[in-house]
């Protein structure tokens, strides 16, 4: 997890909107927002959302994955690679 550095109060966010997206841009990293001195907000950029969320929904893939396959869902390496054959073969 990359260093918190980019703290930076609610007032500061109203008056410097447009550097703090121009930082995004340069180098990516977040910025946390406080409002009386408590962390109210992560600020980040599209590109890092949109990398996030594909994220998630990998990791999500592979725990539904993972749950079938404890509860013995699955089919073991050789059948998949059986029934991946089988079926190329009745294309040709």
């Amino acid at each position: 997890m990359p260093s918190i550095t980019n703290i930076k109060s609610i007032s500061y966010l109203k008056s410097h909107a447009a550097q703090i997206s121009e930082d995004l841009e340069r180098n990516g990293n977040p910025f946390f927002i406080t409002q009386n001195g408590d962390a109210r907000m992560v600020i980040e950029s599209v590109k890092q959302y949109q990398e996030k969320q594909s994220l998630i929904a990998a990791l999500k893939i592979v725990a539904l994955g993972e749950k079938d396959r404890v509860q013995g869902k699955g089919i073991s390496a050789a059948d998949s690679r059986a029934q991946l054959l089988a079926a190329r073969q009745t294309r040709k």
